[in-house]
């Protein structure tokens, strides 16, 4: 979970992260429990990620970028859409016919998303912070994934200061559920 550096080495990290399971996924030739823990792990990982951008990330694409406040909207938009399909696949059976469009909906989506950040978000941020404002971001990141939620909340608030308030005691109640059920451990 926490990679480490500037907030872009820690969120690149976690995009890599994210296709590296794309890829296992798509390799498969089996589904059943290990496409039901994949689609959990892959899960996990986009959520945290998500909520410490949306925590962090676009405040400061906000505060920074000359035109921040219509790239945020933007990459919230886009979150909306991957957390609306990451909650089909939670409800889905890996035997339903769906899951394999909606698999890769979420991939394409995520795949157009993280495209977006590093070749055009990411740069102008990188421009307009310094290098120790960087780091400090990347620490905030850090330390809001380890907090966040690990199951998708689509109704929930993504910006501060109430997605900083609720994420943490969302984050607590998935953390508890993940532990009693197992999910997460694959």
């Amino acid at each position: 979970m926490g990679h480490g550096g500037n907030v872009f080495e820690e969120l690149m990290a976690d995009h890599r992260e994210v296709e590296e399971i794309f890829g296992r996924i798509q390799a498969m030739t089996v589904q059943g429990q290990e496409l039901r823990d994949l689609v959990d792990e892959v899960t996990i990982e986009v959520v945290r990620h998500s909520v410490a951008e949306e925590q962090y990330l676009y405040p400061a694409v906000r505060e920074y970028v000359e035109g921040g406040d219509r790239l945020a909207d933007k990459e919230l938009a886009d979150h909306g859409r991957v957390e609306n399909l990451l909650k089909q696949l939670e409800r889905m059976d890996t035997e339903d016919p769906q899951m394999s469009p909606v698999l890769q909906q979420l991939m394409d989506e995520v795949a157009a998303h993280v495209e977006d950040e590093e070749n055009n978000l990411f740069p102008m941020l990188r421009q307009a912070c310094s290098s120790e404002m960087l780091g400090e971001l990347g620490d905030k990141v850090r330390r809001a994934k380890a907090m966040a939620p690990t199951r998708p909340h689509p109704a929930a608030p993504d910006t501060p200061p109430a997605n900083k308030l609720l994420a943490p005691g969302a984050g607590l109640v998935d953390r508890a559920r993940d532990f009693v059920t197992g999910r997460g451990r694959s």
